[in-house]
């Protein structure tokens, strides 16, 4: 029985979801279902946080999500500037949304990089014929390869 899984990139005021099928077998390509992008409003921080807050948990609630992986924060190689730390608080929005409503898990881009394959997650998200074997269904934006790739990552746990 496949299980419904959904992967969330968070990048300054934008999040990118993807909401797939995963079946049981790991050499099945999943199943993307939708691909959506949700962008904060303008005006007062805190109401837009508040939508979009109300926005994941109502998407995960309706799609009956079994699994959310967030790609998690990353140390900076530079000075923290005010937007990583803006991109933070959207991404923890995001996490406590889903948690309200299904099991989330984090995941590091540098961590897929160490155990997923034999190669970085950059040469992945490059190749079009990976993307070919590994996903069907809805038709996948490049920009939302990321992540699609959480969710091939995480499978089986």
């Amino acid at each position: 029985m496949s299980k419904r899984h959904a992967g969330v990139v968070v990048v300054g005021e934008s999040v990118t979801v993807v909401d797939a099928e995963v079946p049981d077998d790991p050499n099945d390509p999943i199943i993307v279902l939708a691909d959506t992008t949700l962008k904060m409003q303008t005006g007062n921080r805190g109401d837009a946080l508040a939508v979009v807050y109300a926005q994941c948990a109502n998407l995960f609630d309706k799609s009956k999500t079994d699994l959310v992986v967030i790609k998690a924060s990353a140390l900076p190689l530079g000075s923290v500037k005010l937007a990583l730390l803006e991109s933070a608080e959207v991404r923890g929005v995001v996490l406590a949304a889903a948690a309200s409503k299904t099991r989330v898990e984090t995941l590091q881009k540098s961590k897929i990089s160490r155990t997923y394959g034999d190669r970085k997650v950059d040469e992945y998200l490059a190749d079009d014929n990976f993307w070919d074997s590994k996903v069907t269904g809805h038709k996948l934006k490049k920009s939302s390869r990321e992540a699609a790739m959480l969710i091939i990552a995480s499978r089986g746990n």
